[in-house]
């Protein structure tokens, strides 16, 4: 069970029961809890590219703390990529470091990272796309994923189940994002995703639009990663959507481009 739980210092996170019954700090964070405002009320962890308004590093970094704080990973440096909506896959063991920001380490362009290391923490941010987080059965290997459209249909899930030794001992929580009902496409990224998934594609015609579809980010992952050997029954899917509760959630498109970032975070075991 995906759980909302509120820290001893405030920020609102949710959290997998399962992640952490295998001893997991991990969390999907909120728009609450944090210091900023405005536009980035009020736990921004990134900035809109290409929109004057920006929020200032100070709060970004003071709200990392907080996020950091509140699952007891204080101490733990937190590894990013430069997310491209693609499906590489980066180890920050490997990978050469390339800018430190925001108090964490950018660790070069990827759109998931995984890592065995007992001092990192592993970030992703999001705005309405899908966040992923990934542990093997026994908590000594941890992934975390951003999946836009284009990372589903290039399979950036399946990419990083692949550096895990077996997918039926991984246990994986796919987190808030945009639904079904908030994501209408046109045409053509319906049939990129028809080309992918044929007759089990999850979408719906626009009753209003014939040149509209909505799709399910979160079902058309859960299918991915059953169908490369996952157990359904050990895939969590969240039901919370970040268009429509914009009480907990920024969005990209609920907010035309001007809204901050939440993360997806996760270390190996304690």
């Amino acid at each position: 069970m995906i759980q909302r739980k509120t820290a001893l210092n405030g920020v609102v996170i949710y959290q997998s029961d399962r992640l952490a019954h295998l001893g997991v700090p991990h969390a999907f964070s909120t728009r609450l809890g944090g210091v900023s405002d405005g536009a980035f009320t009020s736990l921004n962890l990134g900035n809109p590219a290409g929109q004057p308004m920006q929020d200032s590093t100070e709060n970004i970094v003071e709200n990392y703390r907080r996020l950091h704080e509140a699952i007891g990973c204080e101490s733990r440096t937190r590894y990013f990529a430069h997310q491209v909506h693609g499906a590489c896959v980066i180890d920050p063991a490997t990978a050469a470091q390339t800018d430190s920001m925001h108090g964490g380490v950018e660790i070069g362009k990827a759109d998931a990272i995984i890592c065995d290391d007992p001092n990192a923490l592993l970030s992703i941010r999001v705005a309405d796309c899908v966040p992923i987080l990934m542990a093997s059965h026994d908590g000594n290997r941890v992934a975390a994923v951003h999946a836009g459209w284009r990372g589903v249909v290039l399979g950036a899930a399946t990419e990083t189940l692949k550096q895990f030794d077996r997918p039926s001992d991984v246990f994986i929580t796919i987190g808030p994002s945009i639904s079904l009902d908030a994501f209408e496409v046109g045409l053509e990224v319906l049939a990129e995703f028809q080309q992918v998934f044929g007759d089990h594609t999850p979408y719906q015609n626009s009753a209003s639009d014939k040149s509209k579809a909505y799709i399910d980010l979160r079902e058309a992952l859960r299918l991915q990663l059953v169908d490369a050997g996952v157990p359904n029954d050990q895939i969590e899917v969240s039901d919370r959507c970040t268009v429509r509760d914009a009480d907990e959630f920024f969005s990209h498109r609920r907010d035309n481009g001007l809204t901050g970032r939440m993360a997806a975070v996760i270390g190996v075991k304690t």
